[in-house]
């Protein structure tokens, strides 16, 4: 790989955390709050994978909302008008990973060109990137909004080089999902797996390029 000139970030569960939620969940359901981060996590991916599919796409904000319904009545919890409002203004502002903003300022000190790529909607990915403080950190926000599908389609994974005129081979794309590195690998582009949780590598017959346990290994590639 040539060293990169551009990194690629997805947003959800790479820069921002997705289960920071369960203990909000927790507090409003005893004894159910991981089990309905994940289940909620889980449908809201399975969504945007069957609509993709499909062609029916829907912005990644109301597929989120529709995963948590689903997610509750799957788990028998009433989910109230105001148990969602809670719930939802915590995902709008999903906690960073601590290492995240020394990342990007040492990218930015090398002159690196940074994004994010995201399955999410521009306006909730706008107020996550505010949220974290991460203004002036990053030189653009891209969401699939513009191309009106979802990850693995690589049109996606095409858009983030298009903004920038970039060349696949001078970009690192860089995700916490494996199906997301490899769909990106798939693609073309050189990826790193930030495998936070120790999970097993897919199967789908292709490996990301480097595989880490944190952001800061990005650092090591560029």
């Amino acid at each position: 790989m040539a060293t990169p000139k551009l990194v690629l970030f997805d947003a959800y569960g790479t820069l921002f955390d997705v289960y920071s939620v369960s203990s909000t969940a927790e507090q409003i359901f005893p004894g159910h709050g991981s089990a309905l981060s994940v289940l909620w996590r889980d449908k809201q991916i399975e969504y945007t994978r069957l609509r993709a599919m499909a062609g029916r796409y829907k912005p990644f904000w109301d597929i989120t909302i529709d995963a948590l319904r689903y997610a509750c009545e799957a788990l028998k919890l009433d989910l109230t008008e105001e148990r969602q409002r809670r719930l939802l203004n915590v995902y709008s502002s999903l906690a960073a990973y601590p290492e995240n903003r020394a990342v990007l300022q040492a990218l930015k000190s090398r002159g690196i060109k940074t994004a994010i790529l995201s399955n999410g909607n521009t306006e909730m990915l706008n107020v996550a990137v505010r949220g974290a403080n991460f203004q002036g950190l990053l030189d653009a926000v891209l969401s699939v909004d513009a191309l009106q599908t979802f990850k693995i389609h690589s049109a996606v994974y095409q858009m983030g080089l298009n903004h920038f005129g970039a060349k696949a081979s001078e970009t690192l794309f860089v995700s916490s999902n494996c199906w997301d590195a490899c769909g990106a690998t798939w693609f073309g582009l050189p990826t790193l797996w930030v495998n936070r949780a120790g999970l097993p590598l897919e199967r789908l017959d292709v490996e990301p390029m480097a595989t880490g346990r944190n952001l800061n290994d990005v650092l090591s590639l560029v």
